[in-house]
């Protein structure tokens, strides 16, 4: 267990990463990518993250207007082959690869009150039956935490960051930001919401943290493509963990452990997850691997994390009370 930081602990050790032309890339990762940050571990950095292409912005009629940071971003940086505007990359001094990087996520705020959704031709989980492009513009009442469809059909709001990711391997080059893999990027676990934990293996010396693709709601596979894509503010501590050897990225929230499994074949996504979560259990207990895996089929929920990227996600969810044995 990490010690919590005091309150004047965290505020010295509090960076501020802004949305800028300067700290952003746009729809890829890169180990040879340079930190935009550099801290030590247990610090914290509040991170701003905004969302979109400039085609899918709302029309100038719109009530609902762009932040500034993103005019400026459309307008200067360069795009990659994804879509995804990713803030970073922050490097934690002494992490290696082979280690892990431990991120909490202690916050997350909306940035505006609109988000949009999208679907388009051969895309989604149905692109024989949606073989067209749709964009809405969704209203957010952040103080009710209330998303306000078109049809005037209403959601509630549970903010989180599909794109939590680590940088990949410098030798293997630029990849695609949609694409979810070892290093994590496009996860889309909607289950990582504020007070939760993601686990990264580190491919890079410093780590190299990004985030972005930010969400106000999301169902769990996220069908269309999209979710309420949103612009948000988080905040995030780190922590490198030398006694992990995952080699996958794993969760935690207050009550559940999570796994994960990313393959573009969903039954081979859920195979391992669910290898990654018996290993798990069998850590934590001492049980037997055999018990572990029967553990699994009568307490732990496999969840389709999104069918959508490419490399489809199963996310296996086990709650911590499980593991408790009776005194």
């Amino acid at each position: 267990m990490n010690k919590p930081l005091s309150a004047t602990e965290a505020a010295a050790r509090t960076h501020l990463l802004q949305s800028t032309p300067d700290t952003v890339h746009w729809g890829y990762f890169d180990g040879a990518l340079p930190p935009v940050l550099t801290i030590e571990p247990g610090d914290r950095v509040v991170i701003e993250c905004v969302s979109g292409n400039p085609e899918w912005m709302p029309p100038e009629n719109s009530p609902f207007k762009p932040l500034d940071d993103i005019k400026l971003i459309h307008e200067k940086v360069k795009r990659g082959s994804g879509n995804h505007i990713l803030t970073g990359p922050v490097a934690v001094n002494g992490a290696k690869t082979g280690d892990v990087l431990e991120v909490k996520i202690l916050d997350i705020k909306m940035r505006q009150d609109w988000g949009f959704n999208l679907f388009r031709s051969y895309g989604g989980t149905l692109p024989e039956d949606f073989n067209y492009y749709r964009i809405v513009h969704i209203a957010l009442d952040r103080a009710a935490k209330i998303g306000t469809l078109p049809s005037g059909l209403t959601v509630p709001l549970s903010p989180f960051f599909g794109q939590l990711a680590v940088a990949p391997p410098v030798a293997c080059g630029k990849q695609n930001s949609k694409e979810p893999r070892e290093f994590g990027g496009n996860i889309d676990c909607k289950d990582l919401t504020a007070g939760s934990t993601i686990y990264l293996p580190v491919w890079n010396d410093g780590a190299l943290f990004s985030t972005g693709d930010r969400h106000a709601a999301q169902g769990h596979g996220e069908v269309d493509g999209t979710a309420i894509e949103t612009s948000l503010t988080g905040t995030f501590e780190f922590h490198l963990r030398k006694d992990l050897d995952w080699k996958l990225p794993r969760g935690e929230t207050p009550t559940h452990l999570i796994a994960f499994g990313l393959d573009g074949d969903l039954d081979d996504a859920a195979k391992q997850a669910l290898r990654q979560m018996i290993d798990w259990i069998v850590t934590l207990t001492g049980i037997s691997k055999d018990e572990a895996y029967a553990l699994c089929s009568i307490a732990c929920d496999l969840h389709v994390t999104q069918t959508v990227n490419n490399v489809k996600g199963v996310h296996a969810m086990l709650a911590k009370s499980v593991l408790q044995k009776a005194a």
